[in-house]
């Protein structure tokens, strides 16, 4: 489906958000409130360029608007793999990216992503999984690496990372996986206007997603190794 749908179906109100190349930038109106929306689209790869124009629409709406919650819409293959972007030093507009979002935490901005396509690798990271709440839709797909290139990495036999995948949300792409594991707060399905509203409500500044992993059963042990961590300095 494509953005400008997804788009209709979160602001029933209105929005006012734009195609430029692969980047989306505007804004949207769900019931009473207005968002700022910045994103991807069409399987975008993500490269110096797109980490900062998602930088500088934070900072736009950080600047000019104090306190309006921020949407990303997240359609990517992942980040660039160039060796201009690698070069440049991707991993520090990654990074310029993921501190402007603190910035707008940090200045009471409600944070919250959607993946209604794909979203792969680095490519999510830095925006919609630094959201205080992440969301997908049913037929979204959100992996780091398919089982193949896995196999490849690791030295394990593909066979064996199947056989894992059956069993172990960890080795498995899906939303449902990356739900199960907390990564993913929820799937976003029928009424996008009111999930998009709810996720507002609830959105945790906190970082949880250990926390939800244990009580979902996707990951047993971050979280209590993390308090263990925290406390027993």
């Amino acid at each position: 489906m494509s953005w400008r749908a997804i788009a209709g179906r979160l602001f029933p109100e209105g929005h006012a958000i734009v195609q430029t190349g692969d980047m989306l930038d505007g804004v949207g109106v769900c019931g009473a409130t207005t968002f700022a929306v910045t994103g991807t689209a069409d399987h975008a790869e993500v490269g110096v360029e797109a980490c900062l124009a998602m930088a500088r629409a934070v900072l736009e709406c950080v600047r000019g608007h104090p306190g309006r919650p921020i949407l990303f819409m997240i359609d990517t293959q992942g980040q660039r793999l160039r060796r201009r972007d690698e070069m440049l030093g991707l991993q520090r507009y990654m990074g310029h990216l993921a501190t402007c979002v603190e910035v707008a935490r940090m200045r009471r901005h409600p944070l919250l992503g959607l993946v209604y396509d794909q979203a792969l690798s680095g490519g999510i990271l830095p925006s919609a999984m630094c959201a205080d709440a992440c969301g997908a839709l049913p037929d979204a797909e959100i992996r780091v690496m398919n089982l193949a290139a896995m196999a490849r990495v690791t030295h394990i036999d593909l066979q064996r990372l199947r056989d894992l995948a059956l069993s172990s949300p960890a080795f498995a792409p899906g939303v449902r996986h990356f739900a199960q594991m907390g990564a993913v707060d929820g799937i976003w399905d029928g009424d996008l206007a009111q999930a998009l509203l709810a996720a507002l409500a609830t959105a945790d500044p906190q970082d949880r997603r250990a926390e939800r992993g244990l009580a979902r059963g996707g990951r047993l042990h971050a979280f209590n190794v993390a308090e263990r961590v925290a406390h027993d300095g």
